[in-house]
């Protein structure tokens, strides 16, 4: 049908009662949309208005029992997000500690959702922090009583069991204050040494040895005051109370060491920190996986002690292990003048001499150094792994317009893996290669010792002749 475009402008030049019947007409029978719109109506009616639209909804959500399904949970997922951007609009601006309060209570939501859904894709979850990074946005100009405050989070981070209130110290410290944190700093240490509950032994009847059941329900009721004691030691600039929550040997995990050295080193204490991250990365099975935030921290360290050698030494030590570009960039801006030339040299040995010619491919990528890419590509060629599409295809795509044999190199790896190992998922994009090898062709004036485009193609069709789907995806692409 001829006639204007749908879109925003277009819909505003309409008669207001047209629009508004279009509207009733679309959300009818769609309750979700039904409460949005509704949600707009009292929008303009002030944030008390709002706010007790907003407090009905999450009533009514507090009481439901049933499971939500997949689909229910992605509508239930964007209104939630729909009502922190209300709140945010409607309300915060005039009221802050209104709008802490319903922010607050949809976080007091989550537990009631989590236990009646399977989150596994997130979409509670991010709902739930869009909600805390609302307060964090407003925690500044909250005039709520810090020590009332500092109890409601105490309590809220106790009964905590799905990471709602993951951060709620840090977020809201601007409103907690120095009053607010000591007053939360107290009941935590009280909490952590009073007697066990009944309740906090009931969980752990199934262990015979009383001692050890005992020990297992403190660590179990310790861990959330623990969590509000470190939190609080964060805030108030106490890097000692901070790494007290840790042993020694905790300190040296790569998901802890990284966090505890920065905050002895704001602190000014770098010996202690580089002293910490070195044993840290000495433990590290660096082989099969990338300590980058470690080594960030411990090149940081070597900084502040203003060690350039060792800080030169430990990035090439980076470079050389994983072909970092920024570790390479930070040592060769560190030399004297005049090595970083025969430097840049070595580096690019490195490269060429690495054992996993995709991670030198992904370097080549993430340099921009195509002309070492074709080096690569020339020298190791049949060690290339079409499977590795994530690098093949963007670094094929860069290498396109001034290197299309090297190109058509990367693509046809691509294809031949596609083809051989019957990845019928890879069809499409398979074809798409291949049909940019034949657009590549009329720019390629010697093959070398690889064959034609022509031969390829010839080849390729003799040994996969009964790949209909590729070769149909192939024509449609051409």
């Amino acid at each position: 049908m001829a006639g204007k475009a749908l879109n925003k402008i277009n819909l505003m030049g309409l008669d207001h009662e047209v629009l508004a019947d279009l509207l009733l007409e679309a959300v009818k029978g769609d309750a979700a949309r039904q409460r949005r719109v509704r949600m707009a109506l009292a929008a303009d009616q002030g944030p008390q208005t709002v706010a007790a639209d907003i407090r009905k909804r999450f009533a009514t959500i507090r009481r439901g029992r049933s499971y939500i399904s997949r689909k229910s949970q992605k509508k239930l997922g964007q209104e939630l997000e729909d009502l922190v951007r209300l709140i945010e609009s409607r309300v915060a601006g005039d009221a802050p500690d209104m709008a802490f309060d319903l922010l607050w209570a949809q976080l007091h939501l989550a537990e009631g959702i989590y236990e009646r859904t399977d989150d596994s894709w997130g979409t509670i979850g991010d709902a739930m922090r869009q909600a805390m990074d609302a307060i964090g946005s407003l925690a500044g100009r909250m005039t709520t009583d810090p020590e009332a405050l500092a109890d409601s989070i105490f309590d809220a981070v106790v009964a905590d069991g799905y990471g709602a209130f993951d951060n709620a110290v840090a977020v809201l410290a601007p409103a907690l204050g120095d009053a607010g944190l000591a007053r939360l700093k107290a009941k935590a240490e009280t909490a952590r040494e009073a007697a066990l509950a009944p309740g906090d032994m009931a969980f752990y009847d199934y262990i015979s040895d009383p001692v050890a059941q005992k020990a297992r329900a403190f660590a179990a009721r310790n861990r959330s005051l623990d969590i509000i004691l470190q939190d609080v030691a964060d805030q108030q600039g106490d890097v000692d109370g901070w790494l007290a929550k840790y042993t020694p040997e905790q300190l040296t995990y790569h998901t802890i060491a990284p966090a505890a050295a920065t905050r002895l080193l704001d602190a000014g204490r770098a010996e202690e920190a580089l002293a910490l991250i070195e044993k840290a990365v000495a433990g590290y099975d660096s082989h099969r996986l990338d300590p980058r935030e470690m080594d960030d921290v411990h090149f940081a360290c070597l900084k502040a002690l203003r060690r350039t050698d060792d800080l030169r030494a430990a990035l090439w030590a980076r470079f050389e292990k994983h072909l970092c570009p920024d570790a390479l960039r930070h040592h060769l801006k560190l030399l004297p003048d005049f090595e970083d030339i025969e430097a840049e040299d070595a580096a690019r040995q490195v490269v060429l001499s690495h054992p996993s010619v995709d991670a030198a491919l992904a370097y080549c990528l993430q340099a921009g150094d195509l002309t070492l890419a074709c080096q690569l590509i020339d020298a190791r060629l049949a060690e290339i792994d079409g499977d590795a599409y994530e690098i093949l295809t963007p670094l094929a795509d860069a290498l396109s317009p001034a290197h299309p044999l090297h190109a058509v190199l990367l693509w046809r790896a691509m294809i031949d893996f596609a083809l051989t190992r019957n990845r019928k998922g890879r069809y499409p994009h398979a074809a798409r290669h291949l049909a940019s090898c034949a657009f590549a062709d009329a720019t390629i004036a010697d093959y070398g010792a690889s064959q034609s485009h022509a031969a390829y193609s010839h080849a390729l069709s003799e040994r996969h002749a009964r790949k209909a789907s590729f070769w149909s995806n192939y024509i449609a692409s051409a």
